[in-house]
């Protein structure tokens, strides 16, 4: 749903994503060296659908629109590239993925995400009064530089609700986060598979 989420929903929640790209030059005279980007998870990858396989769409520069509802603003300009999933229902999933100028870029980076995500249910019951929403910790994962695992739960008042699953991981100058989503509440999340699934987008880094 946050990926998929009700149009009454998702549409209310999400904003422009910023996704301002930067241009790296080589030296005159050199040939670019272009290291092969992180690779994505595959549809395979996700939390198992109790009904449904997942779909994976193919790799896109940008930031998602799927992750606006909490980081569509405030997000630094890097070159993003991300991946979309659906099943057949109303569950969706995102990945977004991008390389640094450095390890400390990378951690400062991972930890505004962290941040805009932990404050995220906040922000939008300011921006929404119709929205109830309630964040949840789900603690770090000892992969690579470390991944922290949240959710979202939102209600509206003419009774739409939907939960997310968020996680960011790092490993050195590459930043990844990964997004989770569906109608239901907390007790619908799947949060032991996608502490698997987290730990596979990390294990992909570079």
């Amino acid at each position: 749903m946050p990926m998929r989420t009700r149009a009454a929903t998702l549409t209310a929640l999400t904003v422009a994503a910023l996704a301002v790209g930067t241009a790296l030059t080589a030296p005159a005279g050199a040939a670019p060296r272009k290291a092969a980007p992180p690779a994505f998870l595959a549809a395979s990858e996700l939390p198992p659908h109790p009904s449904s396989a997942w779909t994976a769409g193919p790799v896109t520069d940008g930031f998602p629109s799927e992750l606006a509802y909490c980081l569509g603003e405030g997000v630094p300009a890097y070159d993003y590239r991300h991946r979309v999933f659906h099943t057949d229902l109303d569950t969706g999933a995102v990945q977004v993925t991008v390389v640094t100028g450095s390890a400390a870029k990378g951690k400062a980076l991972a930890a505004l995400l962290n941040e805009e995500i932990r404050t995220c249910a906040d922000r939008i019951e300011r921006s929404y009064p119709d929205v109830e929403a309630t964040g949840r910790y789900y603690g770090e994962l000892p992969v690579e530089e470390g991944a922290q695992v949240h959710g979202l739960h939102t209600e509206t008042s003419w009774g739409a609700t939907d939960v997310h699953l968020l996680s960011v991981g790092r490993d050195g100058k590459t930043v990844t986060v990964v997004g989770w989503g569906q109608l239901g509440d907390f007790g619908d999340a799947p949060v032991g598979a996608f502490r698997k699934t987290t730990t596979k987008a990390v294990d992909k880094l570079y």
